[in-house]
C-alpha cells in the first residue's frame, strides 16, 4: 500500500475496540489489508499528520500500523471486527 494515500478514518465503534485493547494491553490477531497477519500486543493509538496509528509490540519489536490498513482483529473479548471506514 502506498504510504502517502489519503487517510480514510475508520468506524468509531472499532476505533473504541482498538482503544479498549490499548487500555488492557491485549494480544490481537490482526489481519493486514495486504494480507499480512500478526500477532501483537496492543500498545496505544495516536495521530500523526492526520493519520492514526495503532502502535504494537511484535515480540521485542515495536511496530505502527496504519488504522486504515487494519482489514481485522481479533480478542477473545472482541471476537473478530472488521474494520469498516467511517
Amino acid at each position: 500500500m502506498l504510504i502517502n494515500e489519503a487517510y480514510q478514518p475508520i468506524n468509531c465503534d472499532d476505533y473504541d475496540n482498538l482503544e479498549l485493547a490499548c487500555q488492557n494491553n491485549w494480544m490481537l490477531s490482526l489481519e493486514m489489508k495486504d494480507g499480512e497477519q500478526l500477532k501483537a500486543k496492543a500498545k496505544e493509538i495516536f495521530s500523526r499528520k492526520n493519520v492514526e496509528y495503532l502502535a504494537i509490540d511484535l515480540s521485542s519489536e515495536h511496530r505502527e500500523l496504519r488504522l486504515d490498513h487494519i482489514a481485522s482483529f481479533t480478542h477473545p473479548e472482541l471476537g473478530t471486527v472488521v474494520v469498516s471506514a467511517e
